[in-house]
């Protein structure tokens, strides 16, 4: 068995643990009089294949800049994404960034690997392809103090010892529970991403991500990723269908625009159907008695949202930026008070970005994946909201693309588009059955509620607005509790 000792260990060399790695080497602080040894562990090196972590906001492109890892994001096929395009039953509406700001979106495999090769570039990192068994735990103090690796062909297992453990290792962590103890909550899925690669085809608006509202099923989004590789995915609730591809087929494909009809067809028959959960996990705080002594956790195995938003890589990238500038300070890793003091500024300066989009994230996917008739009238509201333009839409998507960090202006949109809803509601056009009598018809008839619903619908209006409660409330009570 061979021992090693570093400063910092960090598990998992994805996202989260390959930015933090690269920013606790490059930190410059008069406390410390020479960089830090870190150990930056990776199961497999090999590039990932995944089809999530493919979308960067704006939001994001700034936190790697601000990393000093922007070019991570060349030579990688990379396509500008300027916005959305939101698509709901034949109509299409523009959702620009503001200000002419641009995302990123790639293959996932590919900026990973532009990501670690950065890393181990940087000094005193040493990037080591292991797995890690077991966290090795002081058994006087309960403290961690680094972790047990096997690696690949070796009988016996390594040691590698730290002054602090950084825990990376992505939304199917093994070391959750035993960092955060009761502290902690599991992770809940309500729905899955099916994901598959469209080729050579033309979306509603170039450079853009677009987002199609499925009547009776969840929101199917598209985006490029690659000059000739587009990706698709589309969100199926649980329980997941036994034949997904027939499912795919016949209730999702005639929703969508009829020039994604072939390349839909075509890559159902030649490539398999890819399946990511869609989690989310409220983000407990760390460094109290209730957590573990010498190890944190970051990115996806601490903190997750839904990923319709496409807002967890930034989330990750911000935190990275907002905790290495704090750690600045700190003399000795191995002091806990001064850790734990770090850890409580930051929980709670990261909360005006990270509950932003991880509020907007779910409260979306509740309103774009509609299933009962208030949430309906919400979905079909928010809509129209975009389609005001101006604050409607530049509010908005400057809150979900990591833009401006802001919960009480999502707060105050959210609820403009509550009390719009309820405004299209009583003043717009909606479809009506025909009369019994008047034979089929390939045009539904649309006409504006008439005075003698009003009553009927002033009681449907409380309704409304209670749901839009009842989504909004658990959301924001999950980012604020103290755990």
């Amino acid at each position: 068995m061979v021992t090693s000792h570093y400063d910092a260990l960090v598990v998992g060399a994805g996202v989260a643990g390959s930015a933090l790695a690269h920013a606790l080497a490059t930190i410059i602080s008069p406390s410390r009089a020479k960089p830090l040894r870190i150990a930056l562990v990776e199961r497999s090196l090999s590039e990932p294949d995944r089809i999530v972590g493919e979308l960067l906001q704006p939001g994001g492109v700034a936190a790697l800049e601000e990393l000093g890892m922007r070019s991570c994001l060349d030579n990688i096929g990379a396509i500008p994404v300027r916005g959305y395009c939101v698509l709901h039953k034949g109509k299409q509406v523009h959702i620009p960034y503001p200000h002419k700001r641009e995302g990123r979106s790639f293959h996932h495999g590919r900026f990973i690997m532009a990501l670690r090769e950065k890393v181990s570039r940087a000094p005193g990192v040493d990037v080591i392809e292991a797995t890690v068994t077991d966290l090795i735990e002081c058994p006087h103090t309960g403290r961690i103090v680094g972790v047990r690796t096997s690696r690949k062909g070796a009988e016996e297992k390594d040691e590698l010892l730290a002054g602090m453990v950084f825990i990376a290792d992505g939304c199917f962590s093994n070391f959750r529970s035993a960092v955060l103890g009761d502290a902690g909550v599991k992770p809940t899925t309500r729905s899955h991403f099916i994901g598959a690669i469209l080729e050579d085809v033309q979306l509603p608006i170039d450079k853009h991500g677009t987002v199609a509202l499925v009547q009776g099923s969840g929101p199917v989004l598209l985006y490029q990723i690659e000059e000739h590789d587009t990706r698709i995915l589309i969100d199926i609730k649980s329980p997941v269908p036994a034949d997904l591809k027939s499912h795919i087929l016949s209730k999702i494909v005639p929703e969508l625009p009829s020039s994604l009809h072939i390349p839909i067809h075509n890559a159902l028959d030649k490539d398999r159907l890819r399946r990511m959960p869609n989690s989310f996990l409220p983000s407990a705080e760390q460094g109290g008695h209730q957590t573990k002594e010498g190890v944190i956790l970051v990115g996806d195995a601490w903190n997750m949202r839904h990923p319709l938003t496409g807002g967890g890589m930034t989330v990750a990238l911000s935190d990275v930026v907002k905790l290495s500038n704090l750690l600045c300070s700190v003399k000795d890793f191995g002091d806990w008070d001064e850790v734990s003091h770090v850890l409580h500024v930051w929980h709670w300066s990261r909360k005006p970005l990270s509950s932003t989009i991880n509020i907007l994230s779910v409260a979306l996917y509740d309103l774009f994946g509609a299933e009962d008739e208030n949430l309906d009238v919400l979905r079909i509201g928010c809509f129209k909201y975009f389609e005001r333009g101006g604050r409607c839409v530049n509010d908005p998507v400057s809150l979900l693309s990591g833009i401006a960090e802001s919960p009480v202006l999502l707060f105050l949109h959210f609820f403009a588009v509550a009390f719009y809803s309820i405004w299209v509601m009583f003043t717009h056009p909606r479809p009506i059955p025909p009369p019994e009598d008047s034979g089929a018809t390939d045009k539904p008839l649309y006409a504006r509620p008439g005075v003698d619903e009003y009553p009927g619908l002033v009681l449907k209006s409380f309704n409304v607005f209670w749901t839009a409660c009842v989504v909004f409330g658990p959301l924001v009570w999950s980012e604020i509790r103290w755990w």
